[in-house]
C-alpha cells in the first residue's frame, strides 16, 4: 500500500526499534537459558527453587521471551503492513511500557530491598563461578565488574579468586584494592535511585514512541485501503432535452384516440 511521508517514517522507526530490541531480547534469553540449563548451575534449581539466583534467571528468560514475541509481531506488522499485527503489537507495547514504569517506581521506593536482592544474585553467581569456572557466569561477572568498576566480594586484587574478570585498576591504590561488588550494587540502587528510575522511565518512553508510531502507521494503512469516492463529471457535450412545447395540443382540439390492435383487424401476409 502507498504510504505518505509520515507513514514511511513511522514504519522505519518501528523496524529500527524492533532490530534493537531483538538483539537485547536474544542476549537476555540466551544468558537466562545458559544459566538455567548449564551443567554447573542447573542443580541449583533442583536443590533450592526459591533462591534469588533462581528468580533472577527466571526473570531473564521471561523478559527475553516477551521481548522476542513483541519484536516478531511488530516487525511482521511493520514490514508486511498488516493492520491486525500492528494492533496486537500496540497492545503489547502499552502493557510492557506500563510495566516498566511500574518497575521503575518500585525500584525507587524500595531501593534498599532491591539493592540487597540484586547483591544476593551477584553473590550467587560469584560463588558458582569460583567453584565451577563456567564461561557464562564469567561473562556475567565481567559485565557487572566493568559496569560498576568493582572486583569480587573482597575487592582485594591480590586475594580475589575472580580477579581475571576484574577491570583494569585506575590509579596506584586500585592495584591493591577496589570497591566490593555487593557494596557497589547496594550503593548504586540506594544513592543512584533517581538514575535507576530514569533508566526505566526512559525505556518506557521509547516504548511509548514505538506505540505512537504503530498507531499512526495503522491509521495510515486504513486511509490508504479505504475506497476513493466516485464522481460523475458533467460537460457541455451532454445531450440537451428536446423542446416539448411544440408538441402541445391546442386546448380546443379533441384528443386523438388510437383503437387497440386486435387479431381481427391484423393483415396476415402469406408468402
Amino acid at each position: 500500500m502507498a504510504l505518505d511521508g509520515c507513514g514511511l517514517v513511522c514504519k522505519y522507526i518501528l523496524i529500527l526499534f524492533n532490530v534493537i530490541f531483538a538483539i537485547l531480547g536474544f542476549v537476555l534469553l540466551g544468558l537466562g537459558l545458559w544459566l538455567r540449563f548449564s551443567s554447573n548451575t542447573s542443580p541449583i534449581f533442583d536443590i533450592d527453587g526459591s533462591s534469588t539466583f533462581v528468580y533472577g534467571v527466571i526473570i531473564l528468560i521471561l523478559l527475553g521471551t516477551v521481548m522476542l514475541i513483541l519484536v516478531t509481531i511488530g516487525d511482521y506488522g511493520a514490514c508486511s503492513e498488516k493492520k491486525c499485527a500492528l494492533q496486537l503489537s500496540s497492545v503489547l507495547l502499552s502493557i510492557l511500557a506500563i510495566a516498566l514504569v511500574g518497575v521503575g517506581v518500585v525500584a525507587y521506593t524500595q531501593r534498599q530491598e532491591v539493592g540487597m536482592r540484586v547483591a544476593e544474585f551477584y553473590t550467587s553467581i560469584y560463588t558458582l563461578f569460583a567453584a565451577t569456572g563456567d564461561a557464562g557466569l564469567g561473562v556475567t561477572l565481567l559485565f557487572v565488574h566493568e559496569m560498576l568498576h568493582c572486583c569480587g566480594v573482597t575487592g582485594i586484587t591480590l586475594l580475589e579468586v575472580v580477579k581475571e574478570t576484574c577491570p583494569q585498576p585506575q590509579g596506584f591504590f586500585e592495584n591493591i584494592a577496589m570497591s566490593t561488588c555487593p557494596g557497589a550494587i547496594t550503593d548504586f540502587f540506594t544513592s543512584s535511585a533517581p538514575r535507576v528510575m530514569a533508566i526505566f522511565f526512559g525505556t518506557g518512553a521509547l516504548l511509548f514512541i514505538a506505540l505512537i508510531c504503530s498507531i499512526i502507521l495503522k491509521a495510515k494503512l486504513n486511509e490508504s485501503s479505504s475506497p476513493s469516492p466516485q464522481y460523475i463529471i458533467l460537460t457541455n457535450a451532454s445531450p440537451s432535452l428536446p423542446n416539448l412545447s411544440q408538441y402541445q395540443l391546442d386546448s380546443d382540439q379533441d384528443p386523438i384516440v388510437f383503437p387497440p390492435l386486435t387479431l381481427a383487424n391484423t393483415t396476415v401476409v402469406q408468402t
